[in-house]
């Protein structure tokens, strides 16, 4: 069956330098955009997740930001059910489509596809959360270690968020996670091409230190005070939110929790790097490149 239309993808780390460039892409391919970070979805957070501003959404169409709302579980699996469809009518209308950004599993969603897992009960979801903030994370990488060898194997032992996950699905359906995952990737109906910026470490480093400064500027405190209530949710769990409310809480001067978010999102960007240089879906570009460069890897008309 003839493919119809292609998805761009442009990814890269946290201040490497995608929007600037998706923005005039888009705008010479007459592309809308779909945004492929996952903290953009949620309404509430605008400033500190650096969400389009009014200019840019009219520059160009942009779908997925400020979707949902940070009371709201949203998941890489809910995202490629959203977000496939959406691809596939848009491109009725466009012979390209950008996907843009940087949340690793978001982006993998669509590019390879999300095992089919049962959902997750809402009720578990909260009891392990509970647990993992009285207890930490020890007891539950030795749960997850008994009731799932081959995922406690594999899983990132310092991430708390896939670790539950895998004993939220294990207790949900009482098959172990593991069991879940076939690593197939999915035929799309839709061609693909993608691309990776790059930079000089230490240029990105210094983009990044000055990112959070201007983010500062126009008013990310004021975001955050505004969203201290909610902090526990786990739309909030996230770099920046969670040190600004560390300094409103009192736990430290904002020198600090700026020194911190610049130190955790450079972190972040690190393994970004190492996520999507393991893949070879992409294709490396300088973060320099033009538009008239990138157009010339597309296949003719």
């Amino acid at each position: 069956m003839a493919k119809k239309g292609t998805l761009i993808v442009l990814v890269g780390p946290t201040g490497i330098g995608k929007t600037s460039l998706s923005l005039d892409w888009a705008e010479a391919l007459d592309a809308p955009i779909i945004s492929a970070d996952s903290r953009q979805l949620y309404r509430e957070l605008s400033i500190g997740t650096a969400a389009p501003s009014k200019e840019e959404l009219c520059r160009v169409p942009h779908y997925m930001v400020g979707v949902a709302s940070i009371s709201e579980h949203y998941s890489a699996a809910r995202y490629e059910a959203e977000v496939i469809p959406l691809i596939e009518s848009l491109l009725q209308k466009h012979r390209y489509v950008l996907l843009v950004g940087g949340s690793m599993l978001y982006i993998d969603a669509i590019i390879k596809g999300i095992d089919d897992v049962p959902d997750v009960a809402e009720d578990v979801r909260q009891t392990l959360y509970q647990r993992w903030q009285q207890e930490g994370l020890e007891p539950i990488l030795k749960e997850l270690k008994e009731v799932d060898p081959l995922y406690y194997n594999t899983v990132d032992k310092k991430n708390h968020k896939r670790v539950i996950h895998g004993l939220e699905i294990f207790y949900s359906s009482g098959k172990p996670f593991s069991s879940f995952r076939t690593h197939q990737v999915k035929e799309r109906s839709f061609d693909m091409i993608c691309f990776e910026l790059t930079r000089p470490r230490e240029e990105l480093y210094e983009r990044i230190n000055g990112r959070v400064h201007q983010m500062l500027e126009a008013g990310w405190l004021e975001e955050a005070r505004a969203l201290y209530p909610f902090r526990h949710l786990n739309a909030l769990n996230t770099i920046g939110y969670k040190e600004l409310f560390n300094y409103i809480g009192g736990h430290c001067s904002l020198d600090e929790a700026v020194q911190q978010i610049a130190r955790n999102t450079r972190i972040y960007a690190r393994k970004q790097m190492t996520w999507f240089k393991k893949s070879d879906f992409y294709i490396r570009v300088p973060a320099t490149i033009s538009c008239e460069e990138l157009s010339s890897y597309l296949p003719p008309r």
